[in-house]
């Protein structure tokens, strides 16, 4: 009987002993001696899918199958490890459908192809877990020192046994060395060292809060969270440009809540869509029952939200908000630092597990920002960082600052042509003349895009070479272009035109430079912009010239543009007060035809260096590339010569008085 009550008891003392343990931590990676940043991948499963291929696609590697599998980081070093990113070079054609613990560092969408960027190495970002800190700081725990990313795709082998192993996985942070290990003959890893682990470090070494260094790019986003509540936080979202020739009219700004959050209010701009579906039919809406979401303003996970207008810029439930309501244009600084920003503020509610007043919130991720203009540029944005909290004078007018509560940052760079895509067509492009010569040499055929297939009435050649034109021309569209310069090669007896003619530039912006004049002392050039764009005025417009190093030093000023010489052979232009606006195609009394909106300068320039070292008909008068509004123009193909056309400048005359 006691030997019985001594079991009972040591069975109820083993159930209060487990009742109380807490669960077991993550089991750490295999321990092969790195010191560093031990990185492991680790397939998981695969089944082959439909469609079924044939045996001879198959051996050749073509059977498509489902995988997941693993990836973790575990920081060993001294250092901590501040928005850690993992290379992984796939090998078989995978494509991601689902990630966990991780997003795509460029902010691609899912499902992503890891083909796409002809090849090269797949980068993942830690989404929750950006930072891990060193075991040091930690005693070793793993939940803050270790990250894993859950991966779910597909991709292409031949028949069992199936490999599915990448084929390298590195840390994306050049200060690291990535050295393959052995480990388990299925699992791939790798341990990262510092290069340089004597060089003092922008991260302290066992800072238990560290912060990156602030970033700087060609557009940078800044989320500051203001202030934090137990299910909500206030968030002030700033857009700041730093590109010297870029701009955005009409910018879209869209992310990816990661976490479940939802936007219950904005200032400063608005949703692109005001949507609730989402959370009356989800998590938020079984979670807040009392919340009345007819008074919510968007529950997508990915919103796109816009600038408001100025007339919304006192209003007090909408603006109100600095650097807002400007019809979503952002300027360069170079030309206006005050119109190089743009700000918004929105609160935004949490979801369990993240109800921890004192806990840091996460910020989105995959951010995207894009302009209205076919003339603005494309971005392509970096996971946000965290780094120091923004400093905002004190609201009282003391001499003291407030911190945000956290801020991140995310880096949009303007994106440089990919060789895998086709080629970008340019939107604007440049024509030549002069006054020694009466035609003007004009965009190439299809310099912007060759136009959509036509009724056969219309046809034109999207490969015959442009053919010169008669000045008054430039103001026709290219319908009547085309007339007016068969006319005029019969008028001047210049030969049979072919047949059909070339077609146009489809370019919605153009621009002639014209030398005017050329003395021994100095010369000057008159550069005009037209506006072929039917829907939009273009406002506040800027373009840039670059010159050849021997007429670059002589620019001397502009008429009715600032001109401003900016270095590197660049003379930057903007309209003064009264030809900052440059009008839409519109039609005008005494023509059967739409003309485009234009403004137009005449620019100086000395022979500083004597007018022996200063060519202007030879080719020292025109400029190598043309910008406007941060595009790079199509450039004609020759420049005007000087030969007979020099006894026949009266049509050199009529440039001017048409334009």
């Amino acid at each position: 009987m006691e030997a019985m009550q001594a079991r009972l008891a040591l069975v109820f003392l083993m159930f209060v002993a487990l009742a109380g343990a807490q669960p077991a931590p993550a089991p750490a990676p295999a321990d092969v001696g790195c010191n560093g940043v031990f990185l492991t991948y680790t397939p998981e499963a695969h089944q082959r899918i439909r469609p079924f291929v044939d045996p001879a696609a198959a051996a050749a590697g073509r059977q498509p199958y489902s995988f997941s599998a693993s990836a973790t980081v575990l920081n060993n070093g001294v250092r901590t490890l501040p928005s850690w990113a993992l290379l992984v070079a796939f090998a078989h054609g995978e494509i991601l459908v689902s990630l966990d613990g991780g997003v795509l560092t460029f902010g691609d969408d899912l499902p992503y192809n890891t083909t796409a960027a002809g090849g090269g190495a797949t980068t993942l970002s830690g989404n929750p877990q950006t930072d891990l800190l060193t075991p040091i700081a930690t005693a070793g725990d793993l939940t803050r020192i270790q990250a894993t990313v859950k991966l779910v795709g597909t991709l292409f082998a031949g028949p069992e046994p199936v490999v599915t192993l990448p084929s390298a996985i590195s840390l994306a942070d050049p200060a690291y060395s990535c050295l393959p290990v052995a480990t388990a003959p299925s699992v791939l890893s790798a341990c990262c060292v510092l290069i340089a682990p004597d060089q003092p470090s922008a991260v302290p070494p066992a800072a238990g809060n560290a912060y990156l260094p602030r970033v700087t790019g060609d557009l940078v986003i800044t989320y500051d969270v203001l202030q934090a509540h137990e299910t909500t936080y206030l968030a002030l979202v700033t857009l700041e440009n730093n590109a010297p020739m870029g701009r955005l009219d009409g910018w879209e700004l869209s992310w990816e809540w990661r976490r479940g959050e939802f936007i219950n209010s904005i200032r400063g701009a608005y949703p692109r869509e005001v949507d609730t579906r989402g959370c009356l039919y989800g998590p938020q809406g079984q979670y807040y029952k009392d919340l009345d979401f007819s008074k919510v303003l968007n529950c997508e996970r990915r919103p796109v939200v816009h600038d408001l207008p100025p007339s919304r810029r006192d209003d007090t439930s909408l603006g109100q908000i600095e650097h807002c309501c400007r019809n979503g244009t952002i300027l360069p600084k170079t030309m206006d630092e005050a119109q190089s920003k743009s700000a918004f503020q929105m609160e935004v509610y949490k979801m369990p597990p993240d109800l921890n007043r004192t806990a840091r919130p996460h910020a989105p991720a995959n951010f995207r920002v894009a302009g209205a203009s076919p003339l603005n540029q494309e971005y392509a944005c970096g996971q946000p960082a965290l780094v120091s909290p923004t400093e905002f004078p004190d609201p009282s007018g003391l001499v003291s600052t407030t911190l945000a509560v956290a801020t991140w940052q995310a880096v949009c760079n303007i994106t440089v042509q990919d060789d895998a895509r086709p080629p970008k067509p340019p939107q604007c492009c440049v024509s030549f003349s002069a006054f020694y010569n009466e035609s003007v040499i004009p965009c190439s055929t299809c310099a912007c895009g060759c136009p959509a297939p036509a009724a056969p009435t219309t046809t034109c050649s999207t490969t015959a070479p442009a053919l010169l034109l008669p000045p008054h021309a430039l103001l026709m569209p290219f319908e009547w272009r085309a007339k007016e310069t068969l006319k005029w090669y019969h008028d001047e007896e210049l030969g049979a035109p072919p047949n059909p003619m070339p077609c146009g530039d489809n370019c919605g912006v153009s621009v002639n430079w014209h030398v005017a004049t050329d003395a021994a002392g100095g010369w000057s050039a008159r550069v005009t912009l037209f506006n072929w764009e039917e829907g939009a005025d273009m406002r506040d417009w800027f373009a840039t010239v670059v010159m050849g190093d021997k007429v670059y030093g002589g620019f001397e000023q502009a008429y009715s543009f600032n001109a401003t010489a900016v270095g590197d052979g660049a003379i930057f232009m903007r309209g003064r007060e009264g030809f900052e606006l440059l009008l839409r195609e519109s039609n005008v009394s005494g023509v059967d035809y739409p003309v485009p909106g234009k403004q137009q300068s005449v620019l100086s320039f000395t022979k500083k260096n004597g007018p022996g070292d200063v060519d202007v008909v030879g080719g020292d008068g025109f400029p190598t590339k043309v910008f406007f509004n941060g595009e790079e123009c199509a450039m004609p193909q020759m420049i005007p010569s000087q030969g007979a056309g020099i006894h026949a400048s009266r049509r050199g005359l009529l440039l001017i008085d048409y334009i």
